[in-house]
């Protein structure tokens, strides 16, 4: 049985696919499940929920893995990854089995240093740690690491300040941001010309509803997805995002069941 990466290349079907019935990524992900399609610059971008704080992104460059965990059969219907980012060090954001059954030959790794240091040696062939305020680039996408952190004091521990990532991506003129684990920190508030964005709201881990949308509001992305949010009321973070005026779409995905 052939791989189905043996016919792609740079997230697209090559000319020895054709006539072969090999699904396209973009036909892989919507048959996996219903995906969300933005335009950008060189073709579409497509947004695939996974589960909790698990996503797949493919964009017309690359096939992006955020945070994948839950092991390989998660993924099987997917195309594969050529870029994997883990945003901390939790295991619902990094599982090291998960890891070593979807990183194929060519697979590329970016962390925060934190997840650099506990992945085991083959794995830190192919990574690159990248620390909160650093920058780099994969191909085309450029990646921006984004302080993800608590603020409230009884939370501190869960993820302290200066250790664990959100990114920004640019993909192709669109700016998506993946916020891992935070509250709504200054670095969040301050972002700007955001396009899509994943915004978390489980308490205690991360913040509730009403600060999650405060700080959605102030920085005001065109498209936001509340993930990690299980146990939340994901309908009060629209009402309250709704009610602040400023034209912000919510898409609520089916991240859990």
């Amino acid at each position: 049985m052939l791989n189905r990466r043996t016919f792609l290349k740079n997230g697209m079907l090559t000319g020895a696919a054709l006539g072969t019935g090999i699904l396209t990524p973009q036909l892989l992900l919507a048959q996996a499940s219903k995906s969300d399609v933005y335009e950008t610059t060189a073709g579409p971008l497509s947004v695939h929920p996974v589960s909790h704080a698990s996503l797949v992104l493919n964009t017309p460059g690359a096939v992006i893995y955020i945070d994948p965990v839950g092991g390989a059969e998660k993924y099987a219907a997917l195309p594969a990854a050529d870029l994997i980012m883990i945003t901390h060090e939790h295991g619902d954001h990094l599982s090291t089995d998960t890891l070593a059954a979807l990183l194929g030959d060519q697979t590329q790794l970016v962390t925060n240093p934190a997840v650099l240091a506990q992945l085991p040696a083959e794995f830190k062939e192919r990574a690159q740690a990248i620390g909160n305020g650093d920058s780099t680039t994969v191909g085309d996408i450029s990646i921006d690491a984004i302080g993800a952190y608590n603020l409230t004091e009884d939370r501190l521990k869960y993820h302290p300040k200066g250790r664990d990532n959100g990114y920004v991506m640019g993909i192709n003129g669109k700016r998506v941001y993946i916020a891992g684990d935070t509250e709504a920190v200054p670095e969040m508030r301050a972002l700007q010309a955001i396009d899509i964005a994943f915004v978390p709201m489980n308490n205690p881990y991360t913040m509730e509803v009403d600060q999650a949308a405060d700080g959605v509001l102030e920085f005001a992305p065109k498209v936001v997805y509340p993930y990690h949010h299980k146990g939340s009321d994901i309908d009060v973070f629209e009402a309250l995002v709704n009610k602040g005026g400023k034209d912000i779409k919510v898409l609520q995905r089916a991240w859990y069941g």
